[in-house]
């Protein structure tokens, strides 16, 4: 049975459905769109994580006796409204951009039409999974362009909630991150997972030799073993004497990591540990990375800054009513406009494929040499379009991502502040 989702949404859904459902207008086809109005200050595009979760929770928002109990117990007893619920299953069509899209200001990155009922109801549940997922993905896509293809590994689940962390693992993965420590992510997607020790377990043995040996005998010499709880110099000189020169790597947790990195590595090599990696840790954002790309680092685990979106820890996202019985409707409110209308979108591209706009419109777009259509189809007559494994599914995504972002121009990989890459303009 699918996990029970219909209660992760917010009690307005519900009573905005009773009075639609009192004075006749719940059965009116809506099209309601999910975007964006602007990134978040500086960045230059965003990445579109979370569809596939979002079609996950979609078959389980469904009111069984429990959550209809549960309603009448905080106080929503209109029968008509309960009647209703007990027969809801979700019978429209929902389009979007693929999962691992970039996105800009504008972008119709899902479309759901249904009548008013049924599309109301989704509202809460598309935005929390979508600009949880997207705001990771991108700060995560921004730490793998600021690591320029040296590994990433996400180890964030001790910084946020539970549910949050894996599904943070979940959109680092999707963006390029090698690997995670969250299990429950490589249980349900398929992430891989990695880990070894923290400074408990060398705390816990009598001396650092007797921590590493341990560790090894375990895990075998091609580990990483931790090398600053006390004395960073005298650790890997322990380290190599217990594992010899074949030992996988050293993490370097705290301190000057630019300058214990190149002394690290100078260490090594004279002692015969050539090949020996040294990863570095410890409150690293995309900033941070890039500081350490001239030092002699051959991987990074981000934790903190990247399940909080580095600074921007949702996308901004809001789902917004834009066409009732095929008319256009539209939010006129000051610094809130929105257009109305059901939206196409194409990304258009230069001769030698890089992407030069985003057109959006809600008049046909003509089609021009270079351009690649945006939505595709997701849910139709409420039933999903693709039936790949959660794990597929992101597979298929990572993928998509990786192309995608190939096409962007040079300067959207700075990290300094400036506007979106790629300027979004009707057809």
């Amino acid at each position: 049975m699918p996990t029970a989702t219909a209660l992760l949404t917010d009690r307005y859904e519900l009573t905005m459905l009773a009075a639609a459902l009192a004075d006749g207008t719940a059965a009116r086809d809506c099209v309601f769109e999910v975007f964006a109005r602007r990134l978040p200050h500086g960045r230059r595009y965003g990445v579109l994580a979370g569809t596939g979760r979002l079609l996950e929770a979609l078959p389980g928002f469904r009111f069984g006796e429990d959550e209809l109990s549960a309603l009448r117990a905080q106080g929503l007893t209109d029968e008509r409204l309960l009647d209703w619920l007990a027969d809801f299953r979700f019978s429209g069509d929902i389009d979007g951009y693929a999962e691992g899209e970039l996105f800009f200001p504008g972008s119709p990155v899902l479309t759901v039409r249904a009548s008013f009922a049924e599309g109301v109801l989704l509202e809460t549940l598309a935005l929390s999974i979508l600009n949880h997922d997207s705001a990771i993905a991108s700060a995560a896509a921004r730490m793998v362009a600021a690591a320029c293809e040296r590994p990433c590994i996400e180890m964030g689940s001790r910084r946020t909630h539970e549910e949050a962390a894996v599904a943070a693992a979940r959109a680092a993965h999707l963006v390029g991150f090698g690997a995670s420590s969250n299990l429950e992510a490589g249980r349900r997607y398929g992430v891989p997972t990695t880990g070894t020790s923290a400074h408990a377990f060398t705390l816990l043995h009598d001396d650092e030799r007797a921590a590493f040996r341990a560790q090894i005998d375990t895990l075998g010499v091609g580990t990483t073993l931790l090398v600053d709880t006390y004395d960073v110099e005298q650790g890997i000189r322990t380290a190599v004497e217990v594992a010899g020169p074949e030992l996988g790597g050293i993490r370097l947790d705290s301190g000057d990591l630019p300058t214990l990195a190149a002394r690290a590595r100078q260490l090594l090599d004279s002692l015969g540990a050539t090949r020996t990696r040294v990863i570095v840790t410890s409150d690293l954002d995309e900033y941070a990375i890039a500081g350490l790309m001239a030092a002699p680092v051959d991987g990074y685990g981000v934790g903190t800054s990247l399940v909080t979106g580095s600074g921007a820890p949702t996308a901004g996202m809001v789902y917004k009513l834009v066409e009732r019985d095929g008319v256009p409707v539209a939010k006129r409110s000051e610094g809130k406009n929105s257009v109305g209308g059901r939206k196409s979108a194409v990304r258009r591209h230069a001769a030698d494929g890089t992407a030069t706009a985003e057109v959006v419109s809600s008049s046909p777009i003509l089609p021009s040499d270079g351009d690649r259509d945006l939505v595709v189809p997701l849910v139709r007559d409420g039933e999903l379009c693709d039936h790949a494994s959660p794990a597929q599914a992101l597979r298929t995504a990572r993928d998509h991502h990786a192309r995608v972002r190939e096409a962007l121009p040079a300067e959207a990989w700075a990290l300094s502040r400036g506007e979106p890459a790629l300027e979004t303009v009707p057809a």
